[in-house]
Order: C-alpha cells, then sequence, then structure tokens
C-alpha cells in the first residue's frame, strides 16, 4: 500500500489501512508490526500520524504496544476458564459454578442503598438500605479473577436474623438459609458486556480495550419476592459462562407466568 491520498484525517486512514491488512491477515495474530519508520515510510505520513494511528489501533483492541518492543497484532486466546453458573442442591446443600475458587483476600462488608440499576432487580425504590459484601476471587487452576458482589436488602435481612448478624455469610450457605426459613428459591440471572471502570481494570488485571462479563442474579424467594440481588464480574479475554438448561413444565411455566 502507497501513500495515503484519501480525504479525512490522515491517522484514522493509516488506521484503516492497518486494520484491513489485520483482517486480511497480511498481519497475523501474534506478530509485530512494521516499525514507526517503516510505516511513515510506506504510508508518506509524519511520525505523529503514525503514533496516532497506533494508539486508536490500540483503543480498539487490535493491538498491543510493549514497552521497548513495539507494536504487536493482538491474539485472542481462548477463554482460560469456563464458569458453570449452574445452582446444583444436594438435600440442603447448594453448589454454585464458582464454590471451588479462592478468596484473594477477606469479603469486605459495607452498607449501601439501591441505585437506579439495582433498585428494579431487587423490586425496591432507589435509595433502599442494602448490605454490600465484595468478594475477589481467584481460580486456583489458571490465575483469572473475578469480583463477586452480594447485595442484601435489609428487609431480608431483618426477617432472617443469621443473615443480619453475618452478611458475610458465603452465598451457597445464603441459600441453604433461605431455604430452611421456608423459602421455595428459584433465580434470574441476566448477562451483558461492558468496558471496565478503572478500579475493576486494576483489580481483575484487564488488558486494554477489553470488555467485562457482567452477570446480575437475582434469588427470588416466595411468591417471586426478590430477597438478594448477585454481581459477578469477569475479564471477557478469560473468562465463558456456562449454563445447563432444563425445560420446565407447561404447568410450572403458568405458574411462574400468573
Amino acid at each position: 500500500m502507497g501513500e495515503i491520498q484519501r480525504p479525512g484525517a490522515l491517522y484514522q486512514q493509516v488506521a484503516a489501512e492497518i486494520r484491513s491488512g489485520i483482517a486480511a491477515g497480511e498481519y497475523k495474530p501474534g506478530a509485530p508490526l512494521p516499525s514507526e519508520t517503516q510505516l511513515i515510510e510506506r504510508y508518506k505520513v509524519s511520525r505523529p500520524t503514525v503514533r496516532k494511528a497506533i494508539a486508536a489501533l490500540r483503543a480498539e483492541g487490535l493491538i498491543e504496544v510493549i514497552h521497548g518492543k513495539g507494536s504487536y497484532v493482538r491474539a485472542l486466546p481462548a477463554p482460560a476458564v469456563t464458569i458453570e453458573r449452574t445452582i446444583t442442591r444436594s438435600g440442603t446443600t447448594f453448589h454454585t459454578g464458582h464454590h471451588t475458587w479462592e478468596q484473594a483476600e477477606e469479603p469486605a462488608v459495607y452498607r449501601t442503598t439501591t441505585t437506579t440499576t439495582t433498585a428494579p432487580l431487587l423490586g425496591l425504590g432507589e435509595g433502599e438500605a442494602l448490605f454490600g459484601i465484595d468478594r475477589l476471587l481467584t481460580d486456583p487452576d489458571t490465575g483469572s479473577r473475578a469480583l463477586h458482589r452480594m447485595l442484601i436488602p435489609f428487609a431480608t435481612a431483618d426477617e432472617i436474623e443469621q443473615l443480619a448478624e453475618a452478611p458475610d455469610t458465603e452465598p451457597e450457605q445464603i441459600y441453604a438459609i433461605l431455604t430452611a426459613a421456608r423459602h421455595k428459591l428459584t433465580w434470574h440471572e441476566t448477562v451483558s458486556a461492558r468496558m471496565p471502570l478503572p478500579d475493576e481494570r486494576s483489580t481483575l488485571d484487564i488488558p486494554d480495550a477489553t470488555p467485562i462479563l457482567y452477570t446480575a442474579r437475582v434469588t427470588l424467594g416466595t411468591d417471586d419476592r426478590p430477597l438478594i440481588l448477585e454481581e459477578f464480574r469477569a475479564s471477557a479475554d478469560r473468562a465463558q459462562l456456562g449454563y445447563r438448561i432444563t425445560a420446565d413444565s407447561p404447568r410450572a411455566l403458568r405458574a411462574v407466568r400468573a
């Protein structure tokens, strides 16, 4: 490809040419890009233009810059770990897909309130009081990290004294406690992807231009009343989510819809 001649910002045109080269396989995943000097000569542009083009591609997640070595086409590895989101039960014991993960530090327990995001999930108004419990988890086999947050409304804690006294109880044990309180539990979970906040990026060690997987799981009790909310965050390039799907009977579906 020779000198850039099309109208528009030069750095965007250079970025478009390199992007096309990556898509066409000219630049292989994990391979280095030409040096700045080579790109300047190839496209007949200035060094600042090349650097802006590289910065744009880095922000898109197509390349990574290794200090002292140069720019490389970013390889997209297969996720390091599959997180099974299915909940299983044996007698009075519950298990979740990340019960084998280790806690990297002691849980952080605090008081907070519902927000525009969490209030509808819990069937509450904004500003309602909650217990918040944050856990940083690591997978012992891969070193992958995840953030788990449990939000317990004060109304649930008032009903279940054990939760008021020890809100940092493990999620699986909380399910058992709620079941012992005669709640027939069901769960509703949504999954989305978004770019991480600065603290999430640093805590989870997320590469540039990499989204996080975000799940919101609501535990529903008797009469489908929301009891607790769990939020789970993991780097999208390190984890994928797995689900076991079973078919509900038409009668059960009618009962839920009613």
